[in-house]
């Protein structure tokens, strides 16, 4: 056994479970790489470590992003890259960022105030470290293990939250609070106002992928599963407690025929509409029975 295989890893990771792909990405591109304007589906933490790479998104217009420097792109925020020289960055992706010193994340998000002007922050010496780190472990030819790239995050959070001012945080993190706040908004100003994912995502300015990738990680659940369980909620409300005839509240929620409206309501509340609502007048609460999962044939790509 050479030196080199003694101290090289053991392990076959790829058999791990638990393993992770694309949390933390490792990238090499020559000059004049391009990257058209997309909306991001999660929030992203770019890591220049060499060149300089054109940034064009509604936080950073036309801004130069240099070498040692990095900058957060919030989920639902929308931007293009290009390398304006051959470049080398690292990717953290995250939804909820795995943070071990809470309260000064918290101070920070309850400090988050909007900039006059977003600007790029440097890498610290301890987070170049750590990124030099990341970027050894991410080269090598075997499939990276989950766990390990977990601690990894966790620490790379720690050394960006605890090792920069307050001031500067507070400005770097405002974004992911804007973004959440603006797309949770037009959820639920909307949701019922669509018939299928197509037409919800074409509304926000979103392809149907991103949309659903987005909302999945912002809801937890696919956007066909949700729109289903709001659906519910609101025949029953209806059925309870308004008069409407029962060919209103079929209309209403996209139905295209009272059989449809009726199997629908079988499979969610174990009656048909009319039966439901003489119940309910009986005195009897209404609630949703465990349904069969329905699906539509995008939700079946997207699993």
């Amino acid at each position: 056994m050479t030196k080199n295989n003694l101290y090289s890893r053991q392990t076959n990771c790829a058999l791990c479970p638990k393993q992770q792909e694309g949390v933390l990405v490792y990238r090499q591109y020559p000059k004049g790489q391009h990257f058209a304007a997309d909306k991001y589906s999660q929030n992203c933490i770019v890591f220049l470590l060499e060149g300089e790479l054109l940034i064009n998104s509604n936080e950073y217009p036309g801004t130069t992003l240099k070498s040692g420097q990095f900058i957060l792109q919030a989920i639902g925020s929308k931007g293009e890259l290009l390398a304006l020289t051959d470049v080398k960055y690292v990717l953290y992706w995250f939804t909820e960022p795995p943070v071990i010193c809470e309260e000064r994340y918290h101070e920070v998000l309850e400090r988050a105030s909007m900039p006059v002007n977003y600007v790029p922050l440097t890498i610290s010496p301890a987070l170049d470290y750590q990124l030099k780190g990341i970027v050894n472990y991410l080269s090598e030819k075997i499939s990276p293990c989950g766990k390990l790239i977990d601690l990894k995050c966790q620490e790379l959070m720690y050394l960006l939250i605890s090792y920069y001012p307050m001031q500067q945080l507070s400005m770097f993190f405002y974004p992911i609070s804007t973004y959440t706040e603006s797309f949770h908004y037009f959820v639920m100003q909307n949701y019922d106002k669509v018939k299928n994912v197509e037409e919800f995502a074409h509304m926000g300015g979103y392809t149907t992928t991103t949309f659903r990738r987005l909302f999945k990680n912002m809801y937890g659940m696919p956007v066909y599963e949700w729109i289903l369980d709001k659906k519910r909620e609101g025949i029953l409300n209806d059925l309870q407690f308004t008069r409407h005839r029962i060919s209103i509240i079929s209309a209403r929620y996209g139905f295209d025929s009272l059989s449809h409206f009726a199997h629908f309501c079988k499979d969610s509340f174990g009656d048909t509409p009319r039966a439901l609502r003489r119940r309910a007048a009986a005195g009897e609460k209404l609630h949703v029975i465990k349904a069969k999962k329905e699906t539509s044939a995008e939700e079946d790509e997207e699993e």
